[in-house]
This record gives C-alpha cells, structure tokens and sequence, in this order.
C-alpha cells in the first residue's frame, strides 16, 4: 500500500538558512500537533512562518485523506537558500561594502501513521 504523504513548499521567505534551520531541528520526526505546540513555545521570528506551513500541511492531508492532527507526523522537514539579494551601503573614506539579503526555502512533508 502507498504511503499517504503531504507535501508544502514555501519559496522565498525572508529569512536566512540558517536561522530557520535552528527552529525546524526542533520539530523533526515530531508528530504534527507536538510540533505546533514547540513552535507556538519558540521565542524566534520564524517560528510563525513555519507554524504557517505546518498547518497548511495539516489542512491538506485532512482534505485529501480524512486524518487527524495525532496522526500525522513529520517525515521530512528541510530548509534550503534561495537567491540573495544583493545591496549596497556606503562606509567610511567614501568607500562602499555589500550587504547580502539571505532568503530561504522551505520543504515539509507529513506522512499518516
């Protein structure tokens, strides 16, 4: 039998890898309502965009495949770069350095018990 998967892609979101990579260590292989509940707990800016993702998740596998929030566990859960944005700001003895805008990319799949 296949296994029942769900799958959400959020592209470009305002936030470094590396920062978002911090949080979603902290819901791998959870079930999805103790992820909520640890995400809700979370004091970061990018808990709420991950809470986000999780729950349109949730929604999609109740749509397509009838199930409940305790069964539905966290399979697959990445964060990816997306491209940078590239700025400029003027420093000192009129010269100029680079600021580099990092966004990311976010991959979750939940999968039914």
């Amino acid at each position: 039998m296949e296994e029942k998967k769900t799958k959400v892609k959020i592209k470009n979101v305002a936030q470094s890898p590396q920062k978002l990579r911090l949080i979603v260590d902290l819901i791998r292989g959870e079930s999805a309502d103790k992820a909520l509940d640890i995400l809700k707990l979370t004091n970061k800016k990018g808990s709420s965009i991950i809470i986000k993702a999780l729950k349109s998740a949730i929604a999609n596998a109740t749509d397509l495949f009838s199930a409940q929030d305790t069964d539905l566990v966290i399979s697959h859960v990445s964060v990816d770069g997306a491209p940078t944005l590239k700025r400029y700001r003027f420093t000192s003895k009129g010269r100029s350095s680079r600021i580099l805008k990092r966004r990311s990319h976010i991959n979750l799949e939940l999968t039914v018990k």
